[in-house]
C-alpha cells in the first residue's frame, strides 16, 4: 500500500505553512501553562517548527523516515531541534503514561480502520497528562473527496481512494456523535469546521 513516505519522496517539503487555528491553540497553550506537545503525524515539521519558535518542547512522530528526514533538515537550517521517532501511529506509542501536557495532530488520526483508530485514540489518552489538551482535524464528509477521485468502501464511514494522491490510504469520515464517542474520554471543548474545510475538535482529557 502507498503511503505519506513515497507522497514526500517526491514531493518534498509538501506543506509549509501551519494550519490557520494553530496561532490561536498555541496562545491558548500558553496561557494553560502547557509545556511538552507531541505532534503526532508531523510530517516534514510545519508544526515543529512553528510550536518550537513559540517556545514549547516539542515531540514529533511520523510513519514516514522521507518526511523526518525533511524536517530533521529544517529544524537544522532554523537551529532547532526536536526529538523525532519514526513509527507508526496504530503501533504503541514509546512515551510514558501522562508524559505530554498536549497532543496535536493535523489530518493524520483518519488514516486508518477504525480499530487501529481507536487504538490511537487509547495511546492518546495514555500519554496525556489528566486534563492534557488535544487540538486535532479530520476531513469533512466524503464527498469532499469524492469530487476528486473514485473511492472504495471498506467499512462504515472508510474509504480508500483508487486513484490520485493518496490512492490506496485510507480515509474514515466522522459524524459528530462517533467524534464524541471515539473521544469520550476527554471533554471536547470546541467542535467546529476550520478554515480549511476539515472538522477540528479542541478538548481536555477527563
Amino acid at each position: 500500500m502507498p503511503d505519506w513516505d513515497d507522497v514526500f519522496a517526491k514531493k518534498g517539503k509538501f506543506f509549509t505553512k501551519p494550519h490557520p487555528d494553530m496561532e490561536r491553540i498555541a496562545n491558548l497553550f500558553i496561557e494553560e501553562g502547557i509545556r511538552r506537545i507531541l505532534d503526532l503525524g508531523c510530517g516534514t515539521g510545519r508544526h515543529l517548527l512553528f510550536l518550537l519558535k513559540k517556545g514549547f518542547e516539542i515531540y514529533g512522530l511520523d510513519g514516514s523516515p522521507n518526511g523526518l528526514e525533511i524536517a530533521k533538515n529544517w529544524l537544522n537550517k532554523e537551529n532547532l531541534s526536536s526529538e523525532l521517532t519514526c513509527q507508526k501511529i496504530e503501533q504503541k506509542l514509546p512515551y510514558k503514561d501522562g508524559f505530554f501536557d498536549a497532543v496535536v495532530s493535523i489530518q493524520v488520526i483518519h488514516h486508518n480502520l477504525m480499530k487501529d483508530i481507536l487504538f490511537t485514540v487509547n495511546e492518546i489518552e495514555r500519554i496525556l497528562r489528566k486534563e492534557g489538551f488535544i487540538f486535532l482535524t479530520f476531513p469533512l464528509h466524503k464527498i469532499f473527496y469524492l469530487k476528486k477521485e473514485n473511492m472504495k468502501k471498506v467499512e462504515t464511514r472508510t474509504y480508500i481512494p483508487l486513484k490520485g494522491l493518496e490512492k490506496g490510504l485510507p480515509h474514515h469520515f466522522f459524524t459528530i456523535p462517533e467524534l464524541k464517542r471515539v473521544f469520550r474520554a476527554f471533554k471536547l471543548t470546541e467542535i467546529y469546521i476550520d478554515k480549511t474545510n476539515h472538522r477540528a475538535i479542541l478538548g481536555q482529557k477527563n
